[in-house]
């Protein structure tokens, strides 16, 4: 009779643990990310059909309405359970050292997969030996996509990998009736991905990590390299580019209106939604001056402390962490797994190609998208270059960096 009772006590306490709900935070509302995020969701329903998924998303690239949301519910005691965030100090500074997220180090190591992703990845989303969250992706920030039309229209064979040699090109370009280089800088952070992505070229990957380790000064000259390139290119861009978004700016890709578009390949998860195939109608490469080097953003999903529903949030964490979850997202979304083994046969040419990459390039951390840098600094250098985008005036837009740098970076 006691076996019974004890049977059935585990069997209802199994039944609360499998039922209830479970909110998840995130700005995926776009082409691509909505579309990725959901199939995440079949594979955790699959399991868990009896929890139900309180989809809290909050529009806005590159989370900038989001951010917002979920700092004013985290700093209430009102917490989803659990959110997505950027790997670093989007991470570490913002609710980390503020003492508002559980590690998650025993509970990887429980699962045992904590050796499953790599040592890299796993350092940007850890804090003194601690992890913190959980990565479901890799992004690489640094990729110029191509509209294989126009440029066969235009009569270019091959995009020039140095710098010099794509403003040739953009002229080109220019000149036979095309915008050159689409941009929608409308949320800002948008302007911040492209100089970010200037700034890697002229500093390379050892100069540009250095501007967070100390090793390199804020008052490198190549820094006034990099605005003197991007003020370049910014007489190649639509005009338009202050009302669009960054979906529209790839969109411009797309409808054969603008031959190339510096974004993430999250872009590339966008061109397949619409239709797309890779290395059909539109190609990529690592943007002018940045070969071998690997701009990384990272996606992370953590366990908030005081989460409503704490089981089910590990519950989803797991799923996260899985290889079928991991397998079920990035190949819409346009990224690559975090885990090391994942199933390859499942990704199309270009993400086996940033893959690849991601294998052997030196790795740089995004400012644009929180990994690099504090929050205040991402604020400040957002605002100088939407300042200089519209003045150009140089001399005030490095006074601005370099101040920004004085308050935030250590």
């Amino acid at each position: 009779m006691k076996k019974v009772l004890l049977v059935a006590v585990l069997f209802m306490v199994s039944f609360v643990f499998a039922s209830g709900r479970v909110e998840i935070f995130s700005w995926w509302t776009g082409g691509g990310e909505e579309e990725g995020l959901n199939a995440i969701y079949e594979v955790f329903r699959a399991k868990y059909p009896d929890v139900e998924i309180i989809n809290a998303t909050v529009a806005g690239g590159a989370g900038t309405n989001a951010k917002a949301v979920l700092k004013t519910r985290m700093l209430g005691g009102n917490p989803p359970d659990s959110f997505q965030v950027h790997g670093g100090m989007e991470l570490i500074d913002t609710y980390v050292v503020t003492n508002m997220m559980e590690p998650l180090t025993d509970i990887l190591r429980g699962w045992g997969i904590l050796d499953k992703f790599p040592a890299d990845i796993m350092d940007i989303c850890s804090y003194k030996g601690e992890v913190y969250s959980i990565p479901v992706n890799v992004h690489r920030g640094n990729v110029l996509f191509i509209n294989n039309e126009i440029l066969s229209k235009v009569g270019i064979e091959e995009v020039p990998e140095d710098g010099a040699g794509f403003i040739e090109t953009l002229k080109k370009i220019k000149d036979a009736g095309y915008i050159p280089l689409a941009l929608g800088d409308k949320d800002k952070w948008e302007a911040g991905h492209l100089f970010e992505c200037v700034l890697l070229s002229t500093l390379g990957p050892d100069g540009y990590n250095g501007l967070w380790s100390g090793e390199t000064s804020f008052n490198d000259p190549r820094i006034g390299q990099a605005l003197a390139i991007f003020d370049e290119l910014l007489n190649y861009v639509n005009p338009d580019h202050a009302a669009l978004t960054w979906q529209d700016a790839t969109r411009m890709v797309f409808e054969g209106k603008a031959a190339f578009n510096v974004m993430g390949d999250w872009a590339e998860g966008y061109l397949k939604t619409l239709g797309w195939t890779p290395g059909v109608e539109f190609g990529w490469m690592a943007t002018p001056g940045t070969k071998g080097s690997f701009m990384v953003v990272t996606d992370t999903f953590g366990l908030p402390k005081n989460a409503p529903n704490r089981e089910n949030a590990l519950k989803w964490l797991e799923i996260v962490a899985s290889v079928e979850g991991q397998d079920a997202f990035n190949p819409i979304k346009g990224s690559i797994p975090a885990r090391l083994d994942a199933d390859k046969s499942l990704y199309d040419p270009y993400l086996l190609w940033s893959m690849e990459d991601f294998a052997s390039n030196a790795l740089c951390p995004s400012i644009a998208h929180g990994s690099a840098a504090p929050e205040g600094f991402i604020v400040e250098l957002n605002d100088a270059l939407n300042i200089f985008v519209t003045t150009r005036n140089r001399d005030a837009f490095l006074r601005a960096f370099r101040n920004a740098a004085e308050d935030y970076i250590d």
